[in-house]
């Protein structure tokens, strides 16, 4: 006699796996990679350096270099002196002068222009606020560089004992 076995035998399910994790996991992935390597690619910006002839006379401007070289000190008040070359020996010598249309803007064109004559760079502008400048008058004087289309341009924070006379006068 044959005996019955009382096992229950399982049924065998189809095997069967869901990927959709997986495949939005791998694109996460890959959007993450992607980002993290153009971020992690080298910035360079232009640097301007002298020329190289920047001593010599062109044209009855002995000192090329300084001849474009602008320097606005932003002080309290509204205040805003400028020169042009160096404070040793200035082109222009500083004068106070006032923001908008009549002032700072038509002497940046104005000054553009005549540089823009014999050489084929702008003028560059170095921008040095005081301590006791306000936030306005920054942005109000990079504004100036953006109506004027001044390219070059820097803002620094080091004042030399000579510019800070020249804020501190009246």
């Amino acid at each position: 006699m044959k005996k019955l076995s009382n096992k229950v035998r399982s049924k065998k399910l189809s095997t069967r796996v869901d990927l959709t994790a997986m495949v939005s996991i791998s694109f996460l992935l890959i959007i993450f990679f992607m980002v993290v390597g153009e971020l992690s690619k080298p910035k360079s910006l232009a640097l301007e350096l002298p020329d190289k002839d920047g001593y010599s006379c062109v044209e009855g401007y002995p000192y090329h270099g300084e001849n474009r070289s602008v320097t606005i000190l932003l002080g309290s008040d509204n205040k805003l002196v400028m020169y042009i070359g160096s404070l040793i020996s200035p082109i222009m010598p500083p004068k106070e002068i006032g923001y908008g249309r009549e002032g700072i803007r038509q002497e940046l064109i104005k000054r553009n222009k005549s540089v823009l004559e014999y050489s084929n760079k702008g003028i560059t502008v170095i921008i040095k606020p005081s301590k006791n400048c306000n936030f306005k008058n920054l942005v109000d004087i990079l504004d100036e560089m953006d109506i004027s289309r001044i390219d070059t341009y820097t803002i620094v924070d080091d004042y030399t004992p000579e510019e800070s006379k020249l804020l501190a006068m009246k």
